[in-house]
């Protein structure tokens, strides 16, 4: 999924270098409902002090669910560090994201779930007098059907068989869906004679009622009984209710919506998609059922920065109809857009769909794409130099797996991390370019950041190195620059330009290939070292080669 190279460590959880802010997390929802707009969207939170505040952010952010989860949780594939010491138990997290909310009046929206060493229904039913409606089972279920906590989740040696792909291990698991099955019937029985002996009939009367529970006195131990869990066992419900009016039996403990939208305005796709109909013929219920009737769709408008997520709706319903990405012929759907394009332009874009922007586009440009073309160009009368201008923003090609974006001008910060199988032309990068990439091709006509290829496992960077100092931004822990010197890497960076002048009509490729002879010698080509290990064997295996047909 990740299009990652064999044999190279990945980072679990892996890092999400597109949410810095409230603001980025909500974008990210706002663009998986686009590609998917059945899809309900969960936000999992590490419970801590301060939780709450999050959660209400993320509620605003219209996540649909909200996990809050626990530190006794964790598969053994986590660093040891955040098993052992992140996160604080889920009753603190649960409690306070549940009062927040009430609070915050935001409570009807969202669904509260929780896990983090759930074990049985006891606890079931203390989370959700807390304020949780779902509760996670991971650990408790996978000993369930054999796991025996050895942690060597990531080694693939797991000695029953759970948590391994070796056939020579996988053969050793004994699990059988009834266990649990088992296990689950146990729990629910549980807690469901808990719920009669307080006499209740449904779990909802018990989501949010914290006058169930009470701090019971530990004998002989001081310093347990000194603590204060009054705050956890708080009912704001009264003070809501006194705030606004209302009663309090009218103030919601617990979600009450379908879904979590918000407030938006609809999306330029939606368009799209009702003038593709059109032209194909095609009823509006399925509009992209037509298209491959047809050997082009060229469509032309013009868009402003409110114009999000431009081509992931359209991308998300091609997927779905076609079932996968590869399916649709290139250029079946041209898109011309003139002006702005608003955050996540092309975000999954997939095979078939063509967008060129005349103007330019902010941040997420591309962002987990998995096919085709995006093509960004200053428009003509711009009076200034495309190759020392941004005209794209953050985060671009963040997480794609697939196609091509050729920019007639530099990119923000973050430029293709984890790219994980895109081509990339761009004529500047701010910082962390090509962090954590696992695959792709990425050139770059001109300056970078600092922190370039740090965490690059795989693919590879062309950079020109336009003031000498590239080396200087390079963070040299996973990759090695090397100097273009390999027939087929000089032909490789040469078509990539080309290619982008083609496109774009770039100054910089233009002057870059005016001068080649001389141009080519300043582009450093990025690897990362286990690459350049197995070239130089390679070329050690080709010189025996080589000089034993000498010999005879």
């Amino acid at each position: 999924m990740r299009g990652t190279q064999p044999g190279v460590e990945l980072i679990s959880p892996p890092p999400h270098h597109d949410i810095y802010s409230i603001e980025d997390l909500s974008q990210l929802i706002y663009g998986l409902k686009e590609v998917n707009p059945t899809a309900k969207v969960t936000v999992k939170l590490v419970s801590e002090a301060g939780v709450g505040t999050i959660a209400a952010g993320v509620a605003k952010a219209n996540a649909d669910n909200i996990l809050i989860s626990g530190h006794d949780g964790g598969t053994a594939a986590s660093p040891l560090s955040s098993t052992k010491y992140a996160g604080l138990p889920w009753e603190l997290g649960i409690s306070e994201a549940q009062q927040a909310l009430v609070l915050n009046n935001l409570r009807s929206r969202v669904t509260l779930r929780t896990d983090g060493g759930l074990r049985n229904g006891k606890d079931v039913i203390i989370a959700a007098i807390l304020g949780a409606e779902q509760y996670n089972f991971g650990t408790i279920a996978m000993i369930a059907m054999g796991c025996v906590y050895v942690r060597k989740c990531h080694l693939n040696n797991c000695p029953v068989g759970v948590a391994t792909t070796d056939p020579k291990w996988r053969a050793k698991f004994k699990g059988r869906p009834e266990h649990v099955i088992n296990f689950m019937k146990g729990v629910a029985e549980e807690a469901r004679e808990i719920m009669a002996s307080l006499g209740i009939e449904k779990l909802d009367d018990l989501i949010g009622r914290p006058e169930f529970l009470k701090q019971k006195t530990v004998p002989d131990h001081p310093k347990a009984n000194s603590l204060d869990l009054s705050p956890i066992l708080k009912d704001v419900t009264q003070a809501v209710a006194d705030t606004h009016g209302l009663k309090a039996e009218d103030i919601a403990l617990l979600c009450q919506q379908e879904r979590n939208d918000g407030l938006h305005q609809p999306t330029l796709d939606i368009q799209i998609l009702k003038e593709i109909a059109k032209v194909t013929d095609a009823p509006e219920d399925t509009p992209v059922i037509n298209v491959m009737d047809r050997p082009s769709i060229e469509l032309e408008y013009e868009v402003v920065n409110t114009n999000r997520n431009i081509g992931t709706r359209l991308s998300g319903a091609l997927a779905k109809h076609f079932d996968g990405n590869k399916v649709l012929p290139e250029g079946t759907i041209n898109l011309t857009l003139r002006g702005t394009a608003g955050q996540s332009l092309g975000t999954y874009l997939v095979q078939g769909v063509q967008i060129r922007v005349i103007g330019q586009g902010n941040d997420y440009v591309g962002k987990g794409m998995a096919g085709r073309r995006i093509v960004v160009v200053p428009p003509a009368e711009c009076k200034f130099k495309p190759a020392e201008n941004s005209i794209v923003g953050n985060t671009c090609i963040y997480g794609a797996t697939g196609g091509f974006l050729y920019v007639s001008g530099c990119a923000g910060e973050r430029f293709a991390v984890r790219n994980s199988g895109a081509t990339a032309v761009v004529e500047g990068t701010g910082d962390h370019g090509c962090e954590y990439m696992t695959n792709g091709l990425v050139t770059v006509l001109g300056h970078t950041g600092t922190n370039f290829g740090a965490g690059m496992s795989g693919g590879t960077a062309y950079v020109y190195d336009i003031d000498g100092k590239f080396q200087s931004r390079i963070n040299p822990e996973m990759v090695i620059p090397l100097q273009v010197r390999r027939n087929e890497h000089i032909a490789e960076v040469k078509a990539q330009i080309e290619k982008h002048v083609e496109l774009t009509g770039s100054e910089r490729g233009k002057e870059i290939l005016a001068d080649w002879k001389r141009n080519v010698k300043r582009i450093v080509r990025v690897i990362p070292k286990d690459k350049h290990a197995l070239e130089l064997a390679e070329d050690a295996r080709e010189d025996a080669g080589a000089l034993e047909i000498a010999k005879k």
